[in-house]
């Protein structure tokens, strides 16, 4: 059970009541992250802003997942492995590309790069080498990038730690540990 309670939405008023009425209006659902965020509406504005604006930026749907594998793994948020298995998974990548995020590694080199490098700014606190930032960029990411690829690994670390603070209740298909995905 969460330690911090999932605000219903039609319980919800003001503020916290319209922006979970727009999570509702945009995906159709509204996921236990959001509820529990919605204790602060101050907050959970800033995570829908942060996320919709990252969203429109050029990383694709499926890196964008991706990235959030690797930082859920690295971050042991099992709310958030779920969540972006199954948002995964409807971004068109299979259970491998899934598996593999996980631990950083993806089918093709580029992406890898981006994984590898993600993985180091979670891992180091931001303090990658000279050679991680070369690594990234040789593999083809403009400077741009490099800062988006930074922009998700920071909402993914802001979700898993609040996640992992509150417990949230896993409204998504459940996934195994040590990159054992569920079927």
């Amino acid at each position: 059970m969460s330690r911090i309670p999932a605000i219903v939405p039609a319980n919800a008023e003001g503020r916290a009541r319209d922006l979970l009425d727009g999570v509702q209006r945009s995906i159709g659902i509204v996921p236990n992250l959001y509820r529990v965020t919605a204790q602060s509406p101050a907050v959970l504005e800033g995570l829908l802003n942060l996320s919709s604006t990252l969203s429109g930026g050029t990383l694709s749907p499926q890196l964008r997942e991706q990235i959030a594998l690797t930082v859920a793994e690295r971050n042991g948020c099992d709310y958030c492995l779920a969540a972006h298995s199954f948002l995964g998974r409807k971004a068109g990548l299979s259970d491998a590309d899934l598996e593999q995020a996980r631990s950083a590694r993806a089918a093709d080199a580029k992406t890898e790069a981006a994984l590898r490098f993600v993985a180091g700014v979670v891992d180091q606190a931001g303090r990658v080498s000279d050679a991680d930032l070369w690594s990234v960029r040789n593999a083809g990411f403009s400077d741009a990038e490099v800062i988006e690829l930074v922009g998700q690994a920071v909402l993914n670390i802001f979700t898993n730690t609040l996640n992992n603070v509150a417990q949230t209740d896993i409204d998504f298909p459940k996934v195994g540990p040590a990159n054992r995905l569920a079927a």
